[in-house]
């Protein structure tokens, strides 16, 4: 029996050690290694300051700005620690109040608009923090922040189509565009 236990003490030893000093420390410094930005949260910074991350969405309400996609998260958007879905499925009240309530945000800040409004300008994604919006969102919101920046709506569709990324491999996926990186390249062209 006493063979059994200290067997069973070097193995629990052992494995401690590997799984639990060794294995993390050789992901992390492979990871640090090989994806050094990505390690570290794909973070974005503007005049030397971080102003977050590409991987998760930020509110944006200004009209002079481009908006992602609303956050599922409550009480704060966005925020990383509450991720999770609203559980609001297509019959629900709630969920129909909120697509009206952000439908006629996007109509106040943008009255002369008529075109449809992109489903993903007015659902939460499956985690609530998505940074991304899809190309015809983009499309959407280029008029008025052309207008709100006094910049030629051509130069923001240059900027849009810059920052639009394809499928993933080339068939993973739809284009998106990142809505923290188009602000920020929006700043660059127009402040």
């Amino acid at each position: 029996m006493k063979k059994l236990i200290r067997q069973c003490v070097v193995l629990f030893i052992a494995m401690t050690v590997f799984t639990g000093i060794l294995y993390p420390l050789a992901a992390t410094g492979l990871a640090q290694a090989l994806f050094h930005a990505k390690a570290n949260g794909s973070l974005l910074e503007k005049d030397g300051k971080t102003v977050g991350s590409t991987l998760i969405g930020q509110a944006f309400s200004e009209p002079r700005y481009f908006w992602g996609r609303p956050s599922a998260t409550a009480p704060n958007p966005n925020n990383g620690a509450s991720s999770s879905g609203s559980n609001q499925g297509p019959t629900n009240p709630a969920l129909t109040d909120a697509v009206k309530q952000r439908i006629d945000a996007l109509k106040q800040v943008d009255p002369s608009n008529d075109a449809s409004v992109p489903v993903d300008l007015v659902t939460a994604s499956g985690s609530g923090l998505d940074p991304e919006i899809s190309p015809a969102a983009a499309e959407y919101q280029i008029a008025r922040v052309a207008r709100m920046r006094n910049v030629d709506p051509a130069k923001v569709r240059e900027l849009v189509a810059a920052n639009t990324q394809g499928r993933q491999f080339g068939v993973l996926g739809e284009p998106r565009v990142n809505v923290l990186a188009l602000n920020l390249a929006l700043d660059r062209m127009a402040p």
